[in-house]
């Protein structure tokens, strides 16, 4: 009897015993698995942000500055030097000083080879005082005349041009005009053209400032030396 009531206490104890820590259970297994699955999703999508967020190093970065500060920098130091070029007048020459007349391409007017190419009567433009267009006029007699007349119309500042027909110079802007030697003939220009010295330095044509009485007029003159 004793025999049988401890066979059956020993099938008790082993029904109710702990498993061995060496076995996984269900819900162990299925934790085990979803972090492994979710440890395999990082790992693929590690390279992507990777890849789009990408951050270059310090020394990548300062290089980078520097090509953008660059680029931007050059020409804005470039451009005050290119418009002080443009806007400096004609240079001053010949051995009494004064402003060497420039041409149309910019060359220094060469008084032979300029009334080689422009015959009695000629009016045509050139670069005079301060950079302004400004005529020189060939005489009858084939020479210079000793003055340049200011092609910029005391209206408005319109550049006037020599009409040939009717020998004078029309303004197109507003209908004023000048007699062959600059003076206002008709308005609303209030004054005559500006007058410039011309002389002969060295064989080119020099412009100077017109200081004394205007002769067209008997008055001084109104323009700045």
């Amino acid at each position: 009897m004793r025999v049988l009531v401890l066979m059956a206490a020993l099938a008790s104890a082993s029904a109710f015993s702990v498993a061995p820590m060496g076995l996984t259970t269900p819900a162990k297994a299925a934790l085990s698995f979803k972090s492994a699955r979710s440890a395999r999703a990082g790992a693929a999508v590690a390279p992507k942000m990777m890849e789009s967020g990408f951050v270059p190093d310090m020394g990548r970065r300062n290089l980078m500055n520097a090509l953008l500060l660059g680029s931007i920098a050059g020409p804005i130091l470039v451009l005050p030097a290119v418009l002080i070029s443009f806007l400096t007048p004609a240079k001053a020459g010949g051995g009494g000083g004064g402003t060497v007349a420039k041409d149309a391409l910019g060359n220094e007017v060469k008084i032979a080879d300029w009334l080689a190419a422009h015959p009695a009567g000629d009016r045509k433009l050139v670069q005079g005082l301060k950079g302004d267009a400004t005529y020189l006029i060939t005489k009858e007699d084939g020479k210079l005349e000793s003055f340049g007349v200011n092609a910029v119309c005391t209206h408005l500042g319109c550049v006037v041009p020599w009409n040939k027909a009717s020998n004078k110079f029309m303004c197109p802007c507003h209908g004023s005009q000048y007699d062959k030697n600059g003076m206002v003939v008709r308005g609303p220009a209030p004054l005559s053209l500006a007058l410039a010295k011309l002389a002969d330095q060295d064989g080119l044509a020099v412009f100077t400032a017109w200081t004394e009485k205007d002769f067209r007029t008997g008055l001084a003159p109104w323009w700045k030396a």
